[in-house]
């Protein structure tokens, strides 16, 4: 059965469906070591996660940056992402299963993430998750979060208000977003921000994982 309110779940991907922080700070760093960058510590990395490469860029090497070192990053980060050998992110534990269930239940789901289009539908096929989700935005494709283009495309395309949709985070970008587009946000403190600075940008709940929305929402 649906929530009374809420008839679309907006979900971020990265810290939030997916634990790969570890995998981004890695590419992160092995592309400052190859441009010859210092290496930004994990922390500083953590703080960018949600926010798109460019704006991520300019934040950890603003003395640097400029169109050509962004190009040139981006270029070795994705040859990180995409082709290095590492270990692949996995979903949280029970996310698989929870998205299922709430389809099931009839919501309407969707994904706003500062992953590019490539990257998204990378791990959408891989995680064989492609066909749950009714509609999916990229940085590629939008501003960057915290501007809320993607969340208020994705209330567009699928003709909700934004009084019935939810957006669930785990970085303060993610909530500033949902703020900016007038929808109510969730946060989970399984990822990149804390719960503290979560709190701050001041969601309707926050939730120590994911999988623990299913029963938040009264199913």
């Amino acid at each position: 059965m649906m929530h009374a309110k809420y008839k679309l779940l907006v979900f971020d991907w990265d810290g939030t469906l997916m634990d790969s922080h570890r995998e981004i700070i890695q590419c992160f760093q092995s592309a400052a070591k190859d441009l010859n960058l210092e290496s930004p510590p994990d922390e500083d990395i953590r703080n960018i996660i949600g926010i798109g490469m460019e704006e991520a860029i300019c934040a950890l090497f603003p003395a640097f940056s400029s169109p050509q070192l962004c190009a040139r990053f981006k270029e070795r980060y994705r040859h990180y992402y995409f082709h290095a050998e590492k270990e692949q992110s996995q979903l949280y534990t029970g996310v698989y299963e929870m998205l299922l269930s709430l389809a099931r239940h009839g919501y309407f789901l969707a994904v706003a993430t500062s992953k590019g289009r490539r990257g998204l539908n990378d791990v959408l096929a891989r995680t064989e998750l492609a066909k749950i989700f009714h509609t999916t935005r990229c940085i590629d494709e939008a501003l960057s979060k915290p501007n809320p283009q993607m969340l208020l495309d994705i209330l567009d395309i699928l003709g909700i208000p934004a009084n019935e949709a939810l957006m669930i985070g785990d970085t303060e970008y993610d909530l500033q977003m949902a703020n900016n587009a007038n929808v109510d946000a969730i946060g989970v403190t399984c990822g990149a921000h804390s719960e503290d600075r979560l709190w701050k940008q001041q969601p309707i709940a926050c939730l120590t994982e994911t999988k623990a929305l299913y029963a938040w929402l009264g199913n």
